[in-house]
């Protein structure tokens, strides 16, 4: 394989590489968008059983001023419990989520990390392939250039 087309045909490797790191990346930040969504989920989860007292109940200054000193019934009470406990399942069920989309997320770090090393490598090999080639060129340049300085010397000696 000449010169030419080898560079040729690792320019498009080096192309496909970058491709894959182009995706690879947006992958990446498709992720982290979604870990945010996960962590903004689960804030609003604690602050809805923050919000709640001991039984489910809302805390006396989540109630208003008019309701503060009602008392609730035991079914009221019942019904705050349950609520609050299923609130509670739910984050946990999101912490748990979070944790498997972190170590996914893990995963494919190491991924995008292991595609711009076979980028950056093919980028240095296509750089020293291109310079080997413009040396070469430099040197016929050189050469053909000091073959015709010999030839106007050799003229000007006769």
């Amino acid at each position: 394989m000449s010169r030419s087309p080898r560079i040729k045909s690792l320019g498009q490797l080096v192309d496909l590489r970058e491709r894959e790191l182009d995706r690879l990346g947006a992958d990446m930040a498709s992720r982290r968008a979604t870990r945010e969504r996960y962590i903004g989920n689960l804030a609003r989860l604690e602050k809805l059983c923050q919000s709640s007292g001991a039984s489910g109940a809302p805390t006396p200054g989540a109630r208003g001023k008019a309701n503060e000193r009602a008392p609730f019934s035991p079914h009221v009470s019942l019904n705050c419990g349950s609520y609050k406990q299923a609130v509670m399942k739910m984050a946990d069920a999101h912490r748990v989520d979070l944790s498997l989309h972190e170590a996914d997320m893990a995963v494919a770090k190491r991924v995008l990390l292991e595609a711009a090393r076979r980028h950056e490598a093919l980028d240095q090999e296509l750089t020293r392939q291109r310079e080997g080639v413009r040396k070469s060129q430099n040197a016929r340049e050189q050469k053909r250039q000091d073959d015709l300085a010999l030839q106007v010397w050799r003229r000007g000696r006769k």
